[in-house]
């Protein structure tokens, strides 16, 4: 009987990493998310840090900034997070079956009628912007005797949500009474990340005036930009969103945060183009000389906007492949993405292998100069098609 010829092991190509946590990633897929808890873990102490001697929360709305709020907010809860906040009651359930029961856990887009069973079964607390809100949650208080708490919000400048501060002032006999049910009071800064914005300090004296009416409540007015607008910002709680997801809060200076989300798309097939000819939708992008594409499998149904896409007349984003960085060649369309390989060594770039979009030195602040939008748009709209890998914290290996 002759034994079958065994093939020698393939040899890495310099630059491009096989690892273990490789060979656990399905044949099929066709892009992988990796989310590193432990990096979203420190995030959150180095913010903590930078907040003593206030609480510090975590924002995990919109689905952890698409990170997944269940394999957060575990996180969060074990690195030692007490406050969480969500945008809406859907998310609380989801937020609800993954925190103790001890954490308390806010809904920022308010109460609306005929919701407050649901607000007591999870034993969550509504954010309160508008006086018809807070007669309505105090009809629900008395009917049903719940002694769960809310958070008033103030508008302090912004005009988006929050009651007038005159409205609020109006709610100085009920602090006085005692019994006000009240748990927090909290505002929100429209240009946190810009530094000596004028808007910052006055919405600051306007924010200390209301705080001073509720004797013995805690107050929160800073974001993730403004926790590093300094102690006078911090009062009793800070609430930090995009930072914790590796967005830099400080735009102005160097980003203080760790990354933590990585993304890479499968190089489905690699094509000769000669020079002369077009690639892609509209042929917007020309090739200058024989030219090797290697075309990616993720698109803008993936997160990755077309605004990133390369024409003859200006460069787009880039991709990270065997190490070293290669061009979106052409627009980008809604499954594929077209990349100008031609620089890299030989056989550098294999049909099978990924290619990295977020990662390696590419950052969501990057991505997000190339999409024409900010860092939260980036991580909220990444696509639902990646095999996801939670790294580290307190969540299992892969969702």
């Amino acid at each position: 009987m002759s034994v079958p010829e065994q093939k020698p092991a393939e040899t890495p190509v310099a630059g491009q990493t096989i690892s273990a946590a490789d060979d656990a990633i399905p044949a099929s897929a066709t892009g992988v998310l990796t989310i590193d808890l432990d990096a979203l873990a420190a995030n959150w102490r180095k913010l903590e840090k930078t907040a003593v001697p206030a609480e510090c929360a975590g924002v995990i709305k919109a689905d952890a900034y698409g990170c997944g709020i269940p394999q957060v907010a575990r996180t969060l809860a074990a690195a030692g997070c007490k406050t969480f906040f969500v945008a809406t009651l859907a998310e609380a359930k989801v937020a609800r079956s993954a925190l103790p029961d001890t954490a308390a856990l806010y809904v920022l887009d308010g109460f609306f009628q005929n919701t407050g069973d649901d607000y007591a079964a999870i034993n969550c607390r509504p954010v309160i912007g508008d006086l018809n809100e807070l007669a309505e949650w105090d009809m629900f208080c008395r009917r049903t005797g719940w002694k769960g708490g809310a958070a008033i919000h103030v508008d302090t400048g912004m005009n988006r949500l929050g009651l007038s501060p005159i409205d609020a002032q109006g709610m100085i006999p009920r602090i006085q009474s005692g019994d006000h049910g009240i748990t927090l009071v909290m505002s929100h800064l429209a240009s946190a990340e810009q530094i000596n914005s004028p808007s910052n300090a006055r919405q600051l004296a306007t924010f200390r005036e209301v705080a001073s009416v509720f004797t013995g409540v805690p107050a929160a007015l800073a974001a993730s930009s403004g926790i590093f607008l300094g102690a006078s910002f911090q009062f009793d709680m800070v609430r930090p969103g995009a930072a914790l997801y590796g967005v830099n809060p400080t735009p102005e200076a160097d980003n203080p945060m760790q990354p933590v989300a990585e993304i890479k798309a499968r190089i489905v097939q690699l094509r000769d183009v000669a020079r002369g000819d077009a690639v892609g939708y509209g042929g917007t992008w020309t090739a200058r000389r024989p030219t090797k594409i290697a075309i990616l499998s993720a698109g803008y149904a993936d997160g990755y906007f077309r605004a990133a896409s390369s024409n003859d007349g200006t460069r787009g984003a880039d991709v990270i492949i065997a190490g070293q960085r290669c061009p979106v060649a052409g627009r980008i369309s809604m499954d594929l993405i077209a990349v100008d390989v031609t620089e890299l060594p030989p056989k550098a770039a294999r049909r099978g292998h990924f290619a990295t979009l977020l990662g390696e030195g590419i950052t969501v602040d990057e991505l997000a100069h190339h999409f024409g939008t900010i860092g939260y748009e980036v991580l909220t709209n990444l696509g639902r098609r990646y095999h996801r890998i939670y790294k580290g914290g307190a969540a299992p290996a892969e969702s």
